[in-house]
């Protein structure tokens, strides 16, 4: 009878989620900072523009590409 899929021996913990985490909130905060301090027309292009929905987009699908793409185990 074939087996179903297998948890992973490492699982990530309580800690890596958390700092994980903290590191996007930083990483958040800090662009939000950087925008702040962009001209005024940039800073228009970025705030009104779906760049920043792009940019998560794509920061999201390469992550998700190096998880599948991570060597097995």
């Amino acid at each position: 009878m074939p087996e179903g899929p297998r948890a992973s021996s490492r699982q990530p913990g309580l800690r890596e989620v958390l700092l994980v985490a903290g590191l996007v909130v930083l990483v958040v905060l800090a662009a939000d900072a950087l925008t702040g301090v962009l001209p005024t027309d940039i800073r228009n292009v970025i705030v009104h523009t779906p760049l920043a929905i792009t940019v998560l987009v794509l920061g999201t699908a390469f992550v998700l590409w190096r998880i599948l793409r991570a060597p097995k185990p």
